[in-house]
């Protein structure tokens, strides 16, 4: 029996090891320590913890990184001032709460802090990417003795607040790396300014380089690439306790993340699976608009003009010589001074509020309260909205110098500039421009910028149609299968049921309608998880739309290319066929090119990266996708701009399928543009 219990017993203890290690696989305990080539990984398997060398550096830091992603990606550095000069180090977990890396020597390399006394502390690994010691057991992140996003790297995780604890003072940013082989500080952060109504600004070697406009109730004003949308969204909090914003992913499938890079760019970053690379989604400071307080004091940019800075209307350069050589630094300077009792107020529009730095706000004031407000202050210069939500409300004043002002493509709040009672009546809005030197720029852009568009256009298809000169064969097709080689494939589509998309679109109401075709409509909805939709509707007495119909669905579902609209599903019920796609808030290019308003929005780098897009996209139809596809119908109304300009080609109504060796279909009717 003796015998027997001996051999039993190193198995109950192995059994015990194993367990003990699956179980605690995101956590150490006072007891436990990690060395190099040791890691933890997070409950869900994303994130990991450990020792690692950056680019060509033999030196060693501890550090967390993303763990299914083939390309190695760090989040966090412990120690990026101070690295280890080989592998001895060894991360430990006090009784008091600290963690402590030590070296060879046993002598302290770096080391966290702790917010108070512990009894029982352990770190976890968060699903987040959150290193937090806490009480074992306590899975409330507030009581947390210490945790790693409250001490940034160079990356911004979704949860990770970035702002200031006002009752502890301490500030959490985000700090480039000093190279891609050394992770200490570089020169370039993103922080949240605290003071007066808070934004964002980005800092190289202490002089702020970007700024973001404050907090209007939807996105930071100046930032319109961070409206609402299906990616993720946005949190501002500014109380008694702390002033911070941070992200919130709303597909938590999808690795996301913001770096601040060595060259002063913030960029945004989705994981693509498909491609097993990071898509450089957004950059924040992408013209030279973006460059903080370019045309000085009082001064207005327009990546539209010629040159690009300008005076507030009422205000004169303060010293011409410089403008002349396009130094606008000195600014601009009231053309007629205040006299306070007989001031009134010029409104502007569309523009990035001015830096708020020094403001004063008043979040349940009216805008007519807010007026009086600053009517009533001698030394009040502007006022405006502080929410723009539910038609505006809050309260903002400004009492120096306008700053670092630029005209935008998306609304903003409104803003109502002081000015002496003679310059109301020279009109209202910014003038960059005389008028007769305004008009001759929108004329000779919109032609120059249309024959451009069209001629790329033209050339893109010359060069495909000689590429396709020889083998024509048409292809038939019947339903919606494209060919008999991929009848039998899945359609990777959605089943809309009729009640939802009626719910989405307010019953297919009249103010819902985007545009119409020969097929029908097209109703802009909003599903119940809040994403927008766009619905094409077709019309039951359309044979023709009925066709396209079943051509749309037939090519379009095989189809994934950034620049192509993407299809969502679709829906077939009661006699009711309709598509749904993403929905595309800047309308179409047509929308901006044909008109001498809008048309001056589109600037160069906008427009020649329009043509770009829509090469991408048919060189994607012609030659590198699947199922080859004629698109037949390419004109300025079907190229659908997303949130950031980018081009998606739509509408593959009369679009035509080849097989992979053909070069040419046949047609048997005059179809498309």
């Amino acid at each position: 029996m003796r015998t027997t219990m001996d051999r039993i017993a190193p198995i109950f203890l192995f059994l015990l090891l194993i367990i003990d290690t699956s179980t605690a696989i995101d956590t150490i305990n006072t007891t436990q320590s990690i060395r190099d080539g040791e890691t933890i990984l997070s409950a869900n398997g994303a994130y990991e913890l450990g020792f690692f060398s950056p680019g060509n550096s033999a030196n060693r830091y501890l550090g967390i990184w993303y763990t299914k992603i083939s390309v190695m990606t760090v989040v966090w550095v412990a120690n990026r001032e101070t690295p280890l000069n080989d592998s001895s180090g060894v991360l430990r977990l006090t009784e008091q709460g600290i963690l402590v890396l030590s070296n060879r020597n046993g002598s302290k390399v770096w080391s966290s802090d702790s917010s108070r006394p512990a009894t029982n502390p352990a770190a976890q690994l968060l699903d987040s990417g959150n290193l937090a010691v806490k009480e074992e057991g306590d899975d409330n992140l507030e009581s947390s003795l210490w945790q790693s996003f409250e001490h940034p790297a160079d990356t911004l995780l979704p949860e990770m607040k970035l702002g200031r604890n006002r009752i502890t003072g301490m500030d959490s940013y985000i700090t480039s790396w000093k190279s891609p082989d050394d992770p200490s500080r570089g020169n370039v952060s993103e922080i949240l300014v605290p003071y007066g109504y808070p934004e964002i600004i980005v800092v190289e070697n202490s002089i702020v380089k970007h700024r973001s406009g404050p907090w209007n109730g939807l996105r930071f004003s100046g930032m319109p690439q961070s409206k609402p949308n299906p990616k993720y969204s946005i949190e501002f909090v500014f109380n008694e306790k702390e002033i911070f914003y941070r992200y919130h992913v709303l597909s938590q499938s999808m690795p996301w993340r913001v770096t601040v890079t060595q060259g002063g760019d913030v960029q945004r970053f989705t994981w693509i699976e498909q491609t097993r690379s990071w898509l450089l989604y957004l950059t924040l400071n992408t013209d030279n608009c973006e460059r903080y307080a370019l045309c000085g004091a009082n001064g207005i940019c327009s990546i539209n003009s010629s040159p690009m800075c300008g005076c507030l209307n009422g205000f004169v350069p303060k010293v011409q010589s410089e403008w002349e050589l396009t130094d606008w630094s000195s600014g601009c300077v009231r053309r007629t001074p205040l006299n306070c009792s007989g001031d009134g107020f010029q409104k502007v529009s569309a523009v990035k509020l001015p830096q708020t730095k020094t403001s004063w706000f008043n979040r349940s004031m009216n805008l007519e309260e807010c007026k009086n407000t600053c009517l009533n202050n001698c030394s009040c210069t502007a006022y405006s909205n502080l929410d723009i939500r539910d038609g505006g409300s809050g309260c903002l004043l400004w009492f120096d110098d306008l700053l670092d002002v630029r005209i935008l493509v998306e609304n903003e709040p409104d803003i109502y500039i002081r000015m002496a009672a003679s310059e109301l009546d020279n009109g209202y809005g910014a003038k960059i421009e005389t008028k007769a030197n305004e008009k001759k720029r929108i004329i000779l852009s919109v032609v120059l910028s249309t024959g451009i568009l069209f001629l790329g256009l033209a050339l893109v298809f010359y060069v495909w149609k000689r590429h396709q000169m020889k083998n024509r064969k048409m292809t038939g097709v019947s339903g919606i299968s494209s060919n008999n080689k991929h009848k039998n494939e899945d359609l990777e589509l959605l089943l809309f049921t009729i009640d939802t998309l009626a719910s989405a679109t307010n019953n297919f109401s009249l103010n819902n309608i985007l545009g119409e075709g020969g097929f029908g409509h097209v109703y802009k909805g909003t599903l119940k998880d809040g994403l927008e939709i766009a619905v094409k509707r077709l019309s039951k007495s359309s044979r023709q739309g009925l066709d396209e119909f079943k051509n749309e669905v037939r090519h379009i579902v095989n189809l994934q290319h950034r620049n192509l609209v993407k299809l969502l599903g679709c829906c077939i019920e009661g006699g009711e066929k309709m598509l749904i796609y993403e929905f595309l808030p800047n309308k179409s290019l047509d929308f901006f090119i044909f008109d001498d308003t809008r048309s001056m929005l589109l600037d160069w780098p906008k427009r020649y990266n329009i043509i770009i897009g829509i090469a991408r996209g048919l060189l994607y139809l012609h030659q590198d996708s699947r199922l080859r596809v004629i698109h037949r119908d390419l004109k300025a109304s079907n190229i659908l701009l997303d949130h950031n300009m980018h081009p998606k080609i739509s509408d593959f109504g009369l679009a035509r399928g080849v097989e992979g060796n053909e070069t040419e279909s046949k047609t048997r009717k005059v179809v498309g543009t």
